[in-house]
């Protein structure tokens, strides 16, 4: 039995998806019996639970042969590093006192790096608790997700303009969501071997100007790349519902992805996604 935690997003999905189609069991764990009746129909088994809840958690994880774990964010929390660390520390807490051996984590690129990158801090936090609390921790650390570029395709749509805070001419590594969950899964199966770290990436590296353009191929229509200047990730993220602090962590994000400073720990042994920009973006439009 494999236990999912974030069954209802992206990558939780796809990791669902992959072990099901591969005949595994499959125990997802959700917040309500509602949100799981789909993956119920499908042939996996629910538990209800949620990372507020260390009992219910570690109920969750017993018995099970490995879990694919992420932490989701409220971006919304006026104290956001510190609210995603105390959930970060809930479900440590419960993957312990579960017995559960072996834990795949969604962290991200830069999840080695001590300062500077942003919201990546409580990822590395959750690559150190969770290091102390499983025998076998597998920490995936995935780019860029094109699933990122689905927010700004409306105004791709409606105005033939992609807003981006990436420098348009700059080629940088992206990975489609389904990629990241089949890897999860295909880790999962293949069990733990003490702390292992996997860095993804897509099949290439892809600029905001090959985004436009391969948008511009399916809408039919010409899209061009808009740079905006990284003193509007504050606001823009705030409309969006992101608290001042964690928009200003974007910020440092964004700022330091621009220089370079964030990137891979193992550059030459990266696992790369198979999903190409423009099939991801196709599923997207």
């Amino acid at each position: 039995m494999f236990v999912v935690v974030g069954a209802t997003g992206n990558t939780g999905s796809a990791v669902v998806d992959t072990l099901l189609s591969r005949k595994q069991p499959v125990r997802v764990v959700v917040r309500s019996v509602d949100k799981g009746a789909a993956w119920k129909t499908k042939g996996a088994e629910i538990a209800v639970a949620s990372l507020d809840d260390v009992s219910a958690l570690t109920k969750a994880f017993e018995g099970a042969k490995g879990a694919y774990l992420l932490v989701p964010p409220n971006y919304g929390a006026a104290t956001w590093l510190a609210d995603q660390r105390a959930r970060m520390d809930r479900a440590a807490e419960a993957v312990k006192k579960s017995g559960i051996s072996h834990v795949v984590f969604l962290s991200s690129v830069g999840g080695h790096i001590a300062e500077g990158t942003g919201p990546i801090k409580a990822a590395r936090y959750g690559e150190q608790i969770l290091g102390k609390s499983v025998s076998n921790l597998t920490v995936l650390r995935p780019c860029y997700f094109m699933d990122n570029w689905a927010p700004v395709l409306g105004a791709a749509k409606a105005q033939g303009v992609l807003p981006t805070f990436i420098a348009p001419t700059a080629r940088i590594p992206m990975i489609s969501t389904k990629d990241i969950g089949r890897v999860g899964a295909e880790q999962l199966m293949a069990g733990g071997k003490g702390k292992q770290i996997v860095e993804l990436a897509g099949p290439e590296e892809y600029s905001p100007d090959q985004v436009a353009a391969a948008l511009g191929q399916i809408l039919g229509k010409p899209v061009t790349a808009q740079h905006a200047p990284l003193n509007a990730v504050v606001p823009t993220f705030k409309s969006f519902g992101f608290s001042d602090e964690a928009a200003k962590l974007f910020e440092e994000m964004y700022r330091s992805f621009s220089t370079g400073a964030i990137g891979y720990e193992h550059p030459a042994s990266l696992v790369r996604g198979k999903i190409t920009l423009a099939e991801a973006l196709r599923v997207m439009v």
